[in-house]
Formats: C-alpha cells, sequence, structure tokens
C-alpha cells in the first residue's frame, strides 16, 4: 500500500536496526484518514472470504481492526492481555512473547465472541516474529473458528514470522513490508 510505505518512510522512526516507531500516526497518536484507507484496503484484499468477525490483540490492534470491521459491517473481538473478572471463566487463551516488552503473557478471549461459526479476519499492526499472531491462530483454533485471512499493516520482512506464516500456507497480506531499515533508512519489499 503505497499510501502507507510513503507515511512510513515521511513519520517512522528506527532506533537501531529492529525497532520502528509509528506512534506518530498508527498506534499511538492515530491518523484516522489513513486508518480509513488501511481498512478499505484490507476489505479490497479479503472481501470475498465470507468474514463474520475482526479479531485481534489490545490495544495497538483495536484501532485497525474497527476501521476493517467498519467496512466489513461486523463485529471486532479483541484477545485481552490481562485476565480481568468481568470476562468470566469460559475463555480461549494462548500464551504470547512479547518483543517490545521482552516478557510472557496470556492473551484471553471470551468464548461468547467466537465460535466454530466464524470467519475471522485476524488484524495486528505489526508482524516480527509472529508469537501474537501465533497466538492468535490458538484461539481461532481452540473456537474452531476458520481463519479466512490476516491483515497486517506492517510486517518486518527481514524477521521470520511472515515467512513462516506463508509456508504453513496461511492467507497473509502485509500492506507494507520492510526488507530493512537502518537510522538511514528504510527499504520496502517491492510486492
Amino acid at each position: 500500500m503505497k499510501l502507507l510505505e510513503e507515511r512510513i518512510a515521511r513519520d517512522g522512526r528506527v532506533i537501531g536496526t529492529e525497532i520502528l516507531k509509528v506512534d506518530s500516526f498508527l498506534n499511538h497518536q492515530i491518523d484516522v484518514q489513513l486508518l480509513d484507507e488501511i481498512g478499505k484496503e484490507l476489505y479490497r484484499l479479503f472481501k470475498d472470504k465470507q468474514i463474520t468477525k475482526v479479531i485481534t490483540i489490545e490495544a495497538s490492534g483495536i484501532a485497525i481492526a474497527c476501521a476493517a470491521a467498519r467496512v466489513f459491517g461486523v463485529p471486532v473481538v479483541f484477545a485481552k492481555k490481562a485476565r480481568s473478572l468481568n470476562i468470566g471463566k469460559d475463555t480461549y487463551t494462548a500464551k504470547v512473547h512479547s518483543f517490545t516488552y521482552d516478557s510472557d503473557y496470556d492473551i484471553t478471549m471470551s468464548q461468547s465472541y467466537l465460535s466454530a461459526d466464524d470467519t475471522v479476519l485476524i488484524v495486528d499492526d505489526f508482524l516480527a516474529n509472529g508469537a501474537a499472531l501465533r497466538g492468535l491462530l490458538s484461539i481461532c483454533e481452540q473456537a474452531g473458528a476458520k481463519v479466512g485471512g490476516i491483515g497486517i499493516c506492517i510486517e518486518k520482512g527481514f524477521q521470520p514470522g511472515g515467512d513462516e506464516m506463508r509456508a504453513k500456507g496461511l492467507p497473509l497480506e502485509s500492506l507494507a513490508i520492510i526488507e530493512s531499515m537502518s537510522e538511514e533508512g528504510i527499504t520496502f519489499r517491492k510486492q
């Protein structure tokens, strides 16, 4: 998605060789016009998949999921990173490792909102090593839900997550794939 690549190149900040900050427009302060375009692009890519739910993990994926769900006309369900008393006992759970926070945590989703009747679009802001995505895939498997698509805003193509998912035959589309990055600049994969 050229618009997203241009925005990353202009406003993204690279720290070292593995951290890309896009918090000025995608996952802290949010450019809602860009988000609307991301939602439309995810719809274009997956409109024929009979999506019934859009799922993600809190917190950075929620805005992206809402933008996509609005165009699909379906609900958003997000996995929580902390178990709360009001979620109930009937949950799907999966362990996820956060590269950003260098810690493991359990994600949970109420069984009330995901079932074998659902075909989901999984969305997230980043795909690097694939830990968060593996957690959401585990939850879909536990629910018996079909994965109709996986939509990622920014894939770090130099890390193994995207290649791993594609090797499994999963329907993954990344809107911008970074081939390499350093504080001197970003190189995008030709798509």
